[in-house]
């Protein structure tokens, strides 16, 4: 595995490189002021717990499970947001593409360009997110073993990634529940990319609350200090101030302040993880 930044100056990330990081942010964009705060807050956690954050939000969550739920803002008023988010808490962001027309004008914006777990065995995407040159996240598919995600990242490198990154997030079990094998995490990182772990889409229940997903908050926790012992290179977290009025995944979301806290306690772990055996 070769190691590789992700985003510019002193809040470059390093992937693959020993050290953990996190990607983090709300589920959705919802506004100006909400996305402004939580990039905020983010930087400020990233600062006083000593922790490389990525930024993340959707502008547009094309995979809701009704077509009454809210989606987003929008390509153009979202990826304008993105960019006023990266320039003001000097975060890395990243963010969703659906399509091939999106990535161009995404790549533009996002230090990293996220393929959605339903659509990673969309080739065409893909490969175009991966010749954008810019980092590429590839959600595995509730779908999927972890080895068929070789054949994924095969897609990418032929396309030219160089900077990619595989996450976990759940496999499917029976009708609305999802479990994750952690084997799943050492055998990912033998195909030579660095790890992600998703705690939060993990506890999600897909439709499970109807005309939407539901999800069991109180395992983000335990799921999250499990990955970090197996070894893992990052965690993926979807956090927000008030989980209970969040527009999208509020369930399966961790309240922002509880973050600093279990973040000490992954961090705790990693680095027992990394001490030498004697």
């Amino acid at each position: 595995m070769v190691p590789f930044s992700i985003g510019e100056g002193t809040r470059a990330v390093r992937a693959g490189g020993g050290a953990l990081f996190l990607i983090a942010g709300p589920c959705v964009i919802e506004s100006r002021d909400s996305v402004m705060r939580h990039g905020e807050k983010l930087a400020r956690i990233s600062d006083a717990v000593g922790i490389p954050i990525i930024f993340k939000a959707s502008w547009d969550k094309a995979n809701r499970t009704s077509h009454t739920s809210f989606r987003g803002l929008g390509l153009d008023q979202g990826l304008a947001l993105l960019a006023e988010v990266r320039a003001a808490s000097g975060l890395p962001v990243l963010t969703d593409v659906h399509e091939t027309v999106q990535v161009a004008p995404t790549a533009e914006v996002a230090d990293v360009l996220q393929i959605p777990s339903l659509l990673c065995r969309q080739t065409d995407l893909v490969q175009a997110a991966a010749a954008s040159g810019k980092p590429v996240n590839i959600k595995k598919g509730q779908f999927l073993a972890p080895r068929d995600m070789h054949h994924v990242l095969a897609k990418a490198r032929e396309a030219g990634g160089a900077k990619v990154l595989l996450t976990e997030r759940g496999t499917t079990f029976g009708y609305g529940s999802l479990v994750n094998d952690f084997r799943s995490l050492p055998i990912m990182r033998e195909l030579g990319a660095p790890v992600v772990f998703d705690a939060t889409h993990s506890v999600q229940l897909p439709g499970g609350a109807g005309d939407k997903s539901a999800g069991e908050r109180h395992f983000i926790a335990p799921l999250a200090r499990a990955a970090v012992a197996v070894g893992i290179d990052g965690l993926f977290m979807e956090v927000h101030e008030n989980p209970e009025v969040a527009l999208s995944d509020g369930p399966n979301s961790l309240p922002l302040s509880e973050l600093p806290a279990l973040l000490e306690r992954l961090l705790a772990i990693h680095d027992a993880g990394a001490r030498p055996l004697r």
